[in-house]
């Protein structure tokens, strides 16, 4: 370390820019100048990024950096990639935040982590893996965001300096890259150093970030003549002439660690600093680098070089007994070792080596034999396992190995990658179990290696997952519970691919051959739930049947039968049995326990035992097993698919209640979820369509049209079933933009696709309703009948909302006194229900008639009704309408009167008070010291007791002044 700090002390010649812009980023972070007098503005971070090749001089400048960032009184936290630990993953996470927590009991970290701490902890090192299913990577990187967000705050200021990120390993950087431009928005100032032609793709981010210099990096250049000759007189003396230091910057092309490597050779030969020396200079310039290097180490001795190379293989922070063990060396051997090469420059430290320079050890580690490498590698396994570091320590050793057939690699390599997927690295995991398969590993466990190397893809490739489980499944496997594990895993990555047929099918063949019935039952179970998504399934009535019969005899003794009595719940409500039945199943379901985080499980049963409230009008219950099933997720470290499932559900629970304002902040938090998971998956599908939605109940047809041009949300449509169905809210959409012909072809498709399977609840799907709208323009008869016959099927259903939606619609394609009676049976069915929404449509629609058929005293109170609804829901074209009405009718409208703002709870005001101010969710969270769904929920709350949404905000924090006549 002395030299690295030597090093640091050292003149930096020509750094001025880059020093400047060091000083006003420190500056504007501590709110302090340079000469110690305040900054103007309030104190805010940023991202400085340096980029130059090898030896330029990043680290004496990051050196630097983190001096005066001391000296300024700034919490300093550092790391450095290196090029042996590319492959361990988080690697760089741990050095920059192990140390914050170094020394903490168990009880100190759970308090200081909270609910991150399985989650964030086995990935840092402070805590082991537990045996439940892995983080997701997206949940994994917003626990680290969560952690490195509350240091910066509690030690602000903050500056966290990444030497060599170019040799980061893929999750640190992937991690770090997506939160650079949070720096600004924090009291942390983000200095990255890295070799540009060698930066990784996932980091690409750190070229064009915001900063000091224009949005790009600084990029550092080689010193001129005149620096050189500085650097030079430094290290030599004043007398060194200017011949000597020309001679000195042409040999080294201005290079800086180059030119003090040359001018220590120069002063260890006791060469004179003059024109007569420099012809020398070349061959001194040519044994710091490359070859002569090596044979400068070579004349250091056998053993000196064996300890090198050990040391080189280990990469940074080598332990000096560790690499005795790997060299072979005794204690004293390997000390007289290190004495040697700390004195010939290529080592530095005491306790703790490491090399002069990155460019010293590459050269080293490149200089090894190959075959001598292979064996040091392997020997610096077989060292961390018995120092007691355990298998991820040692499983990037034994990547460089060659396959030899031996089972303590397989065991090794397999253990390393349990622990490393628990930790949220699936990336790293997959590489050491291909490498285990490389092995290769005992015939009896090559299935088991495939199967876990198809469950490290899970998440991240499923078109390889489903080639390694298939491939398991063709090897012999005597473990049949390991057997029919893969059939399930198998099953659940083709269906999570939008290939339920397959999925089908795969358990069907086992299924045949399986002889435990209560594994048989569990596959049966699996078995209906991808039939029950599945677009295209061949006999649905058939699967019913069946699924009835079953479900009737279980008694939901355990998970697997109360999966199946869940299905049996949502088959009841696809196929619009009476309410009373679904619900009646629901609750079978949900005695004894339905989580929705099982490990071995998907959530899908429990979502749908959940939604089966809703469409049964009981969206309170929904929204409990709702606000349970997300924060299971969130404990697991779920926050891709799973999260964007729960959010957008949760979206649409609220647009069916008619508290829209609140619905699209929902589903607008999936949707970004979603675009983190990817497009055309599931999860992007839901929320792209239960937004638009939301947008055309709250008036916003324009905006709607153009979110689906957006996202591509046309054909063709997924295979899997997907709420609310994708064809038919196209449909909708194009009913809602005047496109009446399109719109009925594009509903008749989906009654034609959704029939013929039983599914007939307009509760669920409200196909006939769309379809009866957009044939009223051309063939008002038969749109009759098809309204007509969804109200039929939605009294059988027989929910509130299912029959006043459907009575209204009714209305609208009728003609007559009908209108009116139908109008007012669906208010008073409406008024029974949790529909908001609807139930506002259809009093400014029983008003709108009225009006026009001369009864303009009933006219104008359903109207006054219908506005005010309209306003609490949040649909801004339903209030626009039910204004121009009171205005046909020569009324004006009322100001709705709000509650006292006394019922607001302090938080409630603050997040009320900056909405209205025009604040965004994420400058309300950030000031809040809360996440975004919180946000969210204090709003929730503000809307129900003021009686307003955003729109309305600032007009209703008013105090109350009575009623405009």
């Amino acid at each position: 370390m002395g030299r690295r700090n030597a090093r640091s002390n050292r003149t930096l010649f020509e750094r001025e820019s880059e020093l400047a812009a060091v000083d006003e980023a420190l500056g504007e972070l501590t709110g302090l100048r340079a000469d110690g007098a305040e900054s103007a503005g309030r104190p805010r971070g940023a991202l400085l990024a340096f980029a130059g090749r090898a030896g330029i001089g990043k680290t004496t400048l990051l050196a630097e950096v983190r001096r005066r960032a001391a000296a300024r009184g700034c919490t300093v936290l550092s790391a450095r990639g290196g090029d042996q630990e590319q492959r361990v993953a988080f690697h760089v996470a741990r050095q920059l935040l192990q140390p914050q927590f170094a020394g903490a009991a168990e009880a100190d970290l759970r308090s200081q982590l909270g609910s991150w701490y399985d989650i964030v902890g086995p990935a840092l090192g402070l805590c082991a893996p537990t045996d439940g299913a892995p983080p997701d990577q997206q949940g994994l990187r917003d626990g680290l965001d969560w952690v490195l967000t509350h240091l910066a705050v509690q030690r602000a200021p903050m500056v966290l300096a990444l030497d060599d990120a170019h040799w980061a390993d893929p999750e640190s950087l992937r991690w770090l890259a997506a939160f650079a431009p949070r720096a600004e928005e924090l009291p942390l100032l983000l200095v990255v150093a890295y070799r540009p032609d060698e930066l990784p793709d996932h980091a690409e981010s750190f070229r064009g970030l915001p900063g000091r210099a224009g949005g790009r990096p600084i990029d550092l250049e080689p010193l001129s003549a005149v620096a050189v000759a500085g650097l030079v007189r430094e290290a030599l003396g004043t007398y060194a002439d200017d011949a000597f230091c020309r001679e000195c910057w042409a040999v080294t092309a201005g290079n800086p660690f180059e030119t003090v490597e040359l001018t220590a050779k120069v002063r260890d030969r006791g060469l004179t600093p003059t024109e007569a020396g420099a012809h020398l200079l070349r061959d001194l310039a040519a044994a710091v680098k490359g070859s002569g290097l090596i044979a400068r180490l070579e004349r250091l001795g056998t053993s000196t070089v064996r300890f090198a190379w050990a040391c080189a293989v280990l990469g940074t922070e080598i332990h000096p007994a560790l690499a005795a063990a790997v060299a072979g060396l005794g204690h004293e051997e390997a000390a007289d070792a290190a004495d040697a090469l700390r004195g010939a420059r290529i080592l530095t430290g005491a306790e703790t080596l490491e090399f002069v320079h990155p460019l010293i050890a590459t050269a080293v580690y490149r200089a090894i034999p190959s075959g001598v490498r292979v064996a040091l590698h392997g020997q610096a396994a077989w060292c961390l396992i018995n120092d007691g570091q355990g298998p991820s320590a040692a499983a990037r050793h034994l990547l460089e190995t060659h396959p030899d057939g031996d089972t303590w690699v397989v065991q090794q390599l397999r253990a390393a990658a349990g622990e490393t997927l628990r930790s949220g690295a699936p990336d790293a995991a997959r590489s050491y179990l291909a490498r285990a398969l490389r092995e290769p590993p005992p015939f009896e466990e090559r299935a088991a290696v495939l199967y876990e190397l198809g469950s490290a893809s899970l998440l991240t490739e499923p078109a390889t997952t489903v080639n390694h489980l298939r491939a398991a499944l063709e090897e012999p496997i005597a473990n049949r519970e390991l057997r029919h594990h893969i059939v399930y895993r198998l099953s659940q990555v083709l269906a999570h691919s939008d290939r339920l047929a397959e999925a089908s099918e795969t358990l069907a063949r086992e299924i045949r051959v399986t002889e435990d019935a209560r594994v048989k039952l569990r596959m049966v179970a699996e078995q209906f739930m991808w039939d029950a998504f599945r677009a295209d399934e061949p006999d649905h009535p058939s699967r019913s049947r069946r699924l009835t019969k079953l479900a009737d005899r279980l008694g939901g003794r355990d998970l697997t039968e109360r999966y199946i009595i869940g299905l049996r719940t949502w088959d009841a409500i696809l196929r619009g049995e009476p309410a009373h039945v679904a619900l009646h199943h629901a609750e079978r379901a949900l005695t004894g326990g339905l989580g929705w985080a099982e490990s071995d499980r998907g959530f899908e049963v429990p979502v749908l035992v959940a939604l089966a409230f809703m469409y049964a009008d009981r969206p309170g219950r929904t929204e409990e097993l709702f606000a349970a099933g997300i924060a299971d997720f969130e404990r697991q470290g779920w926050h891709g698919a799973h999260l964007s499932f729960g959010y957008t559900l949760l979206a649409y629970v609220r647009y069916r209640r008619g508290r829209l304002a609140e619905a699209e902040d929902f589903v607008r938090a999936g949707l970004r979820l979603a675009e983190r998971v990817g497009p055309g998956t599931p999860a992007h599908w839901y929320a792209v369509g239960i937004l638009i939605e939301v947008l055309l109940a709250r008036g916003r047809v324009t905006e709607a049209a153009r979110t689906a041009e957006d996202y591509s949300f046309s054909e063709p449509f997924p295979a899997a079933v997907v709420f609310p169905d994708v064809q038919t809210v196209y449909g909708e959409l194009l009913l809602a933009r005047g496109l009446t012909k399109d719109a009925a072809a594009e509903l008749a498709a989906a009654g034609r696709r959704l029939d013929p399977r039983g599914i007939r609840n307009p509760a669920w799907c409200p196909w006939q309703l769309h379809l009866a709208r957009a044939e009223s323009h051309d063939a008002p008869e038969r749109a009759v009948a098809t309204a007509l016959e969804a109200l039929a099927r939605a009294r059988q259903f027989g929910t509130p909302s299912a029959i006043g939606t459907a009575l209204r619609t009714a209305a609208e394609v009728s003609s007559g006194s009908v209108r009116v009676k139908y109008l007012e049976e669906s208010v008073a069915h409406l008024e029974c229900s949790p529909a908001a929404y609807e139930l506002a449509c259809a009093l400014v629609a029983l008003g709108t008639e009225l009006r026009r058929t001369g009864r303009p005293t009933e006219a104008a109170e359903h109207l006054y009704r219908g506005l005010d609804a309209a306003v609490l829901c949040g649909a801004d074209g339903l209030v626009e309408e039910a204004r121009d009405e009171l205005a046909a009718a020569g009324l004006r409208p009322r100001r709705l009167h709000t509650t006292d703002t006394d019922t607001l709870t302090t938080r409630e005001r603050t997040a009320a008070t900056m909405t209205a101010e025009g604040r965004t969710r994420a400058e309300i969270a950030k000031d809040l010291n809360v996440d975004e769904p919180t946000v969210v929920r204090l709003l929730s709350a503000v809307y129900r007791k003021m009686g307003t949404d955003n729109t309305g905000l600032a007009e209703a924090l008013k105090p109350p002044s009575g009623l405009a006549p």
